[in-house]
């Protein structure tokens, strides 16, 4: 199905209803921001907005901005999540700093350096990505801070590559009003803890590592915990090739905290599962739609099995997954307590599934610094809670076209819906070709 298609044949049925916010009132939009901790309403709802792959430089397109404070006043979440790649580590404002993989040789090397004069050029270019990641962060989370909005961030692939650890990436962040992400250091999962620059007084939050930590939502008359709303850091890339896993603390992690909870999770992370081709059926290369996989699928052209996906899903990339099956699928099955995952990552992929009874959600790009959709095509995503039915969440894409209109920028680029990844921001996207794949980039290079 592609773009065109999947707009018109989305059901209104399965939409979250969505309002306007009134002007006149003065309280934080947010209701659990209100009520100090994440809960479900009187109305018996809760509201979270996810944001993919902002993925942009110092300087936040100023589409983006539009598309994050228009979902923001049309939908009044409850809290807002994004889920990784929100820094564009690749861009040229972080070349003194940029590292292609954590294990690059060159940055260690600079890092340990005896040479005096190179260690304080090197801490000096430090200190100048910080203000620039500083001043990205602020000019994205300006919209939920204006509104009252609390959110909370976890990591992808491009983040750590402007030079930060993640780590480092955290503790900027809670610089941040509104900010939920717990302080790791020396953290135990056993122990929860307040987050009160958040502004949510009495919210709990189960921390684990930087990027991975987990968020109690109560019932109405905060009785008891109605789901769990859990952000895991799933990794980057693998020594191996191709793209990593969660850390074994985090697998850990997401082992513990049906038990620690009590009650079933969201998953909310950067990278697609293997399992997420699960939702694909495999077509002829030449068929109406059909989508190359990637490295471990390559060879494979692939398009959404209508059968298992909800209407108004489209596929426009091959999932980019890892190349082995680390066992995160099989954990959330395992433990019985996870009902839904999440996922960032791939720009132009908006799908929504189900496999072995676990929701699989894919949201686009809602940036317009790097690659995506068209930009109207260009989103957030909705998910909202009943309490009636706390683990059947509905959920919407909110597009910029919709939304807001026509964008100002001129820097989103899209591609054709049935081509191969463009090289990524001067980065290897990970596609790992075939032979005829291989054979047809040399023709195309040639011409």
């Amino acid at each position: 199905m592609n773009e065109q298609q999947h707009g018109e044949k989305a059901t209104q049925s399965s939409r979250p209803r969505i309002r306007p916010a009134d002007t006149t009132d003065e309280r934080p939009v947010s209701v659990s921001a209100r009520l100090g901790r994440l809960q479900f309403h009187e109305s018996g709802k809760f509201r979270v907005l996810q944001f993919a792959d902002i993925q942009d430089g110092p300087k936040v397109s100023s589409d983006t901005i539009r598309l994050i404070e228009a979902s923001l006043d049309t939908t009044r979440p409850d809290i807002a999540i994004f889920t990784g790649n929100q820094i564009a580590g690749y861009d040229t404002a972080y070349a003194d700093t940029f590292r292609k993989r954590r294990w690059s040789n060159g940055w260690a090397a600079v890092q340990q350096s005896t040479d005096r004069r190179a260690a304080e050029r090197h801490a000096a270019d430090l200190e100048r990505t910080r203000e620039k990641v500083r001043g990205m962060i602020a000019q994205f989370t300006a919209p939920l801070t204006e509104r009252g909005i609390p959110w909370a961030v976890t990591y992808g692939n491009h983040d750590f590559q402007c030079g930060l650890d993640n780590a480092e990436l955290d503790a900027i962040y809670r610089e941040f009003p509104g900010c939920l992400n717990p302080e790791s250091t020396a953290a135990s999962m056993d122990h929860p803890r307040t987050m009160p620059g958040s502004g949510l007084l009495d919210q709990m939050v189960y921390p684990c590592e930087p990027g991975t930590f987990a968020l109690p939502v109560s019932d109405v008359d905060h009785t008891h915990t109605v789901l769990g709303l859990v952000l895991l850091d799933s990794g980057d890339y693998a020594r191996s090739g191709g793209y990593g896993a969660p850390s074994g603390k985090g697998f850990e992690f997401l082992r513990r905290v049906p038990e620690l909870l009590g009650e079933q999770s969201m998953l909310f992370q950067h990278l697609a599962l293997p399992q997420y081709y699960d939702l694909l059926r495999e077509v002829p290369a030449n068929a109406a739609n059909a989508i190359q996989g990637y490295r471990a699928f390559d060879g494979h052209s692939y398009v959404l099995d209508e059968t298992k996906t909800e209407p108004g899903s489209y596929l426009g990339e091959g999932i980019s997954c890892s190349d082995h099956d680390y066992g995160e699928f099989a954990l959330l099955k395992e433990t019985r307590g996870y009902f839904a995952v999440t996922v960032g990552h791939d720009h132009r992929n908006g799908f929504v599934g189900t496999h072995n009874g676990v929701m699989l959600v894919a949201t686009p790009t809602c940036g317009f610094g790097s690659y995506g959709p068209v930009p109207e095509k260009r989103a957030a995503r909705l998910f909202e809670f009943d309490i009636r039915h706390p683990h059947e969440p509905r959920t919407q894409l909110l597009e910029f076209g919709s939304l807001v209109g026509k964008p100002n920028s001129k820097k989103a680029y899209a591609y054709g819906m049935t081509s191969v990844k463009p090289d990524s921001e001067g980065m290897d996207l990970l596609h790992k070709p075939g032979l005829w794949s291989w054979l047809a980039g040399v023709f195309r290079r040639r011409r």
